[in-house]
């Protein structure tokens, strides 16, 4: 596996989960503070997210494909874009676990 696909990952991981942190005061201004210009930023933010997730699902899917995941890992890679904070901690325990599987040179062909 190449170290793109991880690394790519991680930036959509940090990209994901810092826009849901920020997602989350926006509505905490919006409805818990009644903030002037909350509902503008958090209209902002909320698309920015969603679309961003979507880059991410996919990013995330294609990780998984190629470190051959099974289905349930998978499903909670995904979903940790989902849940504030939650991308850090996940982004972090993957990297860990993959880290060392990129960094290995692929085996030499055997010569016959």
């Amino acid at each position: 596996m190449k170290k793109s696909v991880l690394t790519r990952y991680r930036v959509m991981a940090y990209v994901t989960g810092v826009l849901l942190v920020l997602l989350c005061l926006c509505m905490i201004g919006k409805y818990g503070l009644e903030m002037d210009g909350a509902a503008e930023a958090t209209q902002v933010v909320s698309i920015a997210h969603g679309w961003l997730y979507v880059v991410y699902l996919i990013f995330a899917f294609d990780l998984g494909s190629k470190a051959k995941w099974p289905v349930a890992k998978q499903v909670w890679v995904l979903l940790a874009g989902t849940i504030p904070t939650a991308a850090f901690f996940v982004e972090r325990k993957i990297s860990r676990e993959l880290d060392a599987k990129v960094e290995q040179p692929a085996p030499a062909p055997a010569k016959a």
